[in-house]
């Protein structure tokens, strides 16, 4: 290794190919684990000896410090406490820039703290030191998670924060963090994805669009891999997010989609393709209650005028649509290309088909935006008028700087439902405590919410059973299967039927007819049947009619295990692609070999194959359970071999929103000239990182 005067993390890796833009691939001396990252950027070497090998970390770490000059204990001052024992230490500036450092009651405090300097008296560490390295990837970190522009490093206030928290650190400048770091970051992410992608046993994608109002930009196209790993688990990685300009037409996404398929080595693999049924209108706007206006909480860089954006609340959706990028025919244009692409691998992503049957049914009732406006300003009213410990009662949770955000409750419909609910529950009590005189709401006005509130409650359910309330946490790795589509649209199907409202008959009406025509598709779609019936908690109970349905479900099955593959000219599906994988031979034990040693034990009966009808048979045969799907499946694999390769390969289709879906909605603000001008392109990097951020750093 190097001697103490030059200490580098290069030290401990044998450097084996460099490549152009200082990229370098090192085996790891202890482990040979090979290591891809670029000269500029060691945090990579760092991590992995910090993570696999802490006694040569701890070696690398204390060999920095023998190089540091600076920190003896000439230059170190202690302060005390009354009891005489060390506080904390601090270098003592001898210099008059920067500002000075005092003791005021045996504390350090800084004063001037204008100057960007630690002072003479301390060295700075070098860009490869590992403490330099730790706190540049904890800060790009932080702005990955939350979407911060990176002009924010060279905020006075950050700079003086970094200063105070750690005097040696140099902060890096802008140009570094979005031109090497982040970019590093992405490279790495790639190497990470395309790693996990190659050894998913069986995977699906999701295709994105995102249109944006902005003029820097028409929006992004985000492709996501759902993949069964290893252990059995339902994982995903954003392959890629591409810019979209205003020409971007159906045939130039899906050529890029295509692209990027190539490029990750899945157009051969996947078994779906899930895709927004609404592609000529997919903006970053959820569906809202029309009128129910509840103000959100200002952020950092947002004015009035943004809040009164925030405000519209979709009302305005049609408008907003056609300021962007929908044109004349470009809808139907979009659908014929959207068909003839994707071909029948594609289906439609339920979530979305379920907020757009909620949105047509709100928007056939209008006369209900007047009542809900009133009840918004009821709300807005008690919110501030009554005390925190009587509105608590009510709303608990809901409250404004509660645990939720009222910007998440302005714009989405099952939110404000919940928060409708509530009211109404305790409107008495809120009006005798608060007196709102003419804001207060009548007998026929309260019946009206009600009934708006029971007919739309089964739609809640089914929404929160698809998001698991998960919907906030970007990170979580979250995966809700198809298998719970079919069942949630019979009981929509019955509710409506059943629900009888003499105030709000068109509510009642639009939406009977938007779930008849986009959601009731899903009870003949054979994949659908197979999913629910291969969830072990559904299986056939909920058919009325088992023998059609196990007819199907035989034929869909019998159709996954030929080598017929599907009419598909995007995703290239090869034969060998769609034929179900012979399963190994299991291990066999040498003592289940005939001997004389155990000639008096009962020889087993030769157990023969199962055909894929006898499997379906015991399987239904068997009481349905809770035990979760893909839990199931692993421990009934040698049970039933074939159901359980067209299990996994069914569980993969998602029924909820991707994670870039989410992230698209919270990157919006990020187009807000006040919040930076962020660049397109360092979006598009945030946005990447942020959706593989667990597969990046975890």
């Amino acid at each position: 290794m190097a001697s103490v005067s030059k200490v580098s993390i290069l030290d401990y890796f044998n450097i084996v190919f460099e490549g152009e833009n200082g990229k370098i691939e090192s085996n790891c001396k202890a482990c040979g684990t090979r290591i891809q990252a670029k000269r500029s950027v060691t945090s990579n070497f760092v991590t992995h000896l910090k993570r696999k090998h802490p006694a040569m970390y701890d070696d690398f770490v204390k060999r920095k410090d023998m190089k540091r000059e600076g920190y003896s204990s000439a230059c170190l001052h202690s302060f005390t406490t009354n009891g005489g024992n060390p506080r904390f230490t601090l270098p003592v500036r001898t210099g008059t820039g920067g500002g000075a450092l005092v003791s005021v009651g045996g504390v350090g405090t800084l004063e001037g703290g204008g100057g960007p300097g630690a002072g003479p008296g301390v060295t700075k560490f070098d860009r490869h030191d590992p403490r330099q390295v730790l706190i540049s990837e904890a800060i790009a970190k932080m702005i990955v998670q939350d979407l911060q522009p990176v002009s924010v490093v060279e905020n006075r206030g950050f700079r003086e924060l970094l200063q105070l928290l750690e005097p040696r650190y140099t902060p890096e400048p802008q140009h570094y963090i979005q031109g090497q770091l982040l970019p590093a970051y992405a490279y790495q992410a790639q190497l990470a994805t395309r790693q996990a992608v190659a050894s998913a046993h069986t995977l699906s994608l999701s295709l994105d669009l995102w249109r944006s109002q902005t003029q820097t930009a028409s929006g992004y196209l985000g492709v996501t891999c759902h993949y069964l790993a290893s252990d059995w688990q339902i994982r995903s990685a954003l392959l890629a997010c591409l810019p979209l300009t205003c020409s971007s037409s159906a045939s130039r996404v899906l050529a890029d989609f295509d692209e990027v398929c190539h490029s990750h080595g899945v157009s051969g693999k996947a078994f779906c393709v899930i895709a927004d049924p609404f592609p000529a209108t997919s903006t970053a706007r959820p569906s809202c209650l029309p009128g129910f206006l509840l103000p959100p909480v200002l952020t950092n860089g947002q004015d009035d005028d943004s809040t009164d954006q925030a405000l519209d609340n979709g009302n305005n959706a049609e408008q907003w649509i056609s300021n962007g990028h929908k044109r004349d025919g470009e809808e139907e244009d979009w659908g014929e290309s959207w068909e003839q692409g994707l071909g029948v691998c594609r289906v439609d992503c339920f979530s979305r088909s379920l907020e757009q049957c909620v949105r047509e049914g709100l928007r056939s009732s209008p006369q209900i935006s007047s009542t809900l406006t009133k009840v918004a300003r009821f709300y807005n009213y008690i919110t501030s008028a009554v005390p925190p410990e009587k509105l608590i009662q009510v709303f608990d949770g809901w409250l404004p700087g509660g645990t939720r955000n009222l910007h998440d409750t302005a714009t989405d419909w099952a939110a404000q439902l919940k928060i409708l609910r509530r009211l109404l529950d305790s409107v008495d009590f809120l009006e005798e405590v608060s007196g709102p005189g003419e804001v207060a709401l009548s007998s026929s006005e309260r019946a009206l919410l009600r009934e708006l509130t029971d007919i739309l409650e089964p739609f809640t359910e089914a929404w929160d059973m698809v998001h698991r309330d998960a919907q906030r946490d970007t990170q979580l790795d979250r995966h809700v299967s198809i298998s719970l589509a079919l069942p949630c649209v019979l009981g929509l199907r019955k509710h409506l039927s059943e629900t009888s409202t003499p105030h709000c008959p068109a509510l009642l009406l639009g939406l009977n007819q938007s779930l008849e025509r986009l959601l009731a598709p899903i009870l003949e779609n054979p994949l659908y049947i197979t999913a629910t019936t291969l969830d072990p908690q559904f299986k056939l109970t909920w058919s009325s009619n088992p023998d059609w349905h196990k007819q199907v479900l035989l034929e869909e099955l019998s159709k996954h295990s030929t080598a017929s593959p599907p009419a598909d000219l995007n995703t290239d599906i090869s034969p060998q692609s769609q034929t179900l994988p012979t399963p190994s031979p299991s291990p066999v034990s040498s003592l289940s070999r005939p001997c004389k040693l155990f000639s008096f034990i009962k020889q087993r009966p030769a157990t023969q194959a199962k055909s894929l009808e006898q499997e379906l048979s015991v399987y239904l045969h068997e009481e349905p359970t809770d035990e979760e799907a893909l839990h199931y499946w692993r421990r009934k694999t040698i049970d039933f071999p074939l159901l359980a390769q067209v299990a996994k390969r069914a569980f993969t289709i998602p029924a909820c929103d991707t994670v870039v879906e989410n992230i698209f909605s919270a990157a919006r603000r990020l187009l807000l000239p006040e919040r930076g001008h962020v660049l397109p392109k360092n979006l598009e990097t945030l946005i990447y990182l942020k959706a593989n951020y667990k597969l990046l750093w975890t």
